[in-house]
């Protein structure tokens, strides 16, 4: 995919990857307008994390997340309950964004079918929106229950749904978001702990000559807590099932939206953050 005339992600559509990694699409190299690269895949630290897509842990008891599988019971287990994803085909593809269906299937059956939806918009000279919808249809012909850790009784793990993995470096990487009641002041104090299970507009990721600046763009997304890590890893995702399973009745339809901004140089404020936030929104 390009962005003014430059090249800034590669989608992989057709995943090699193990079993037990949960082979699905995703998106890398992800790189800023200057280059640099903000997504990483097959970390040693986690190999099931693969670039910028979507991944979830528990769907009707079986893994999209990769690696292994936490139960109440056992804790954090290998269990041979793997999913994947696999390309049905491309509604539509050109060198800005792509329309896509995909299949989840695992053990033989299909549990839900996607329409996936992204594309990139040119915001400025050093930024521009990755623009990321998904709309996820139960097709089991009964009810489904989307899980994570957090909801078979991990605290603090609410991970599942859209996931971007940033590259780990040196030191990790700063967080930081809009204030509660919408402010944007700068001296805002604001970690991974306490951003972590949040439910602001927007949150962003800054390492090393990068920033990553996460947004919902509609009312239902925006509902979805905030999945974030910086210490032991970086990576920011959205969380379906945040205290309680999301239950998908059959046949009806999960539709998400989210809107990544990457900044090709350094760090914007907060309120240069929520400016592009804006214009990434009404683009």
């Amino acid at each position: 995919m390009s962005c003014a005339s430059r090249p800034v992600a590669r989608y992989t559509y057709l995943p090699t990857t193990a079993p037990a990694l949960s082979p699905r699409p995703y998106l890398h190299p992800v790189t800023t307008l200057g280059g640099r690269t903000v997504t990483e895949e097959l970390p040693d630290d986690h190999r099931h994390h693969l670039g910028a897509g979507v991944a979830v842990p528990d769907v009707g008891g079986h893994n999209f997340w990769g690696g292994r599988t936490f139960t109440r019971v056992r804790g954090s287990v290998e269990m041979n309950n793997h999913g994947f994803q696999t390309h049905t085909e491309f509604k539509l593809s050109d060198s800005d964004g792509c329309v896509e269906e995909l299949s989840w299937q695992a053990g033989g059956v299909q549990l839900l079918r996607e329409m996936r939806t992204v594309a990139v918009t040119e915001l400025t000279s050093s930024a521009y929106a990755l623009d990321f919808t998904f709309a996820l249809t139960n097709t089991t012909g009964a009810d489904l229950a989307i899980g994570s850790p957090a909801t078979n009784g991990r605290p603090g793990a609410a991970y599942g749904g859209f996931f971007w993995r940033a590259p780990k470096e040196r030191a990790a990487p700063d967080v930081f978001a809009e204030g509660p009641d919408g402010e944007h002041t700068e001296h805002t104090e604001h970690t991974e702990h306490t951003l972590n299970g949040s439910r602001r507009a927007w949150l962003a990721l800054a390492g090393d000559g990068w920033t990553l600046v996460f947004a919902g763009a509609t009312a239902r997304t925006r509902e979805d807590p905030w999945f974030v890590r910086a210490n032991e890893y970086p990576g920011v995702g959205s969380s379906l099932a945040h205290t309680e399973p999301l239950l998908v009745t059959a046949g009806a339809t999960v539709v998400r939206r989210v809107i990544t901004v990457v900044v090709a140089d350094g760090r914007p404020g907060r309120a240069e953050a929520a400016a592009l936030v804006r214009k990434a929104v009404t683009s």
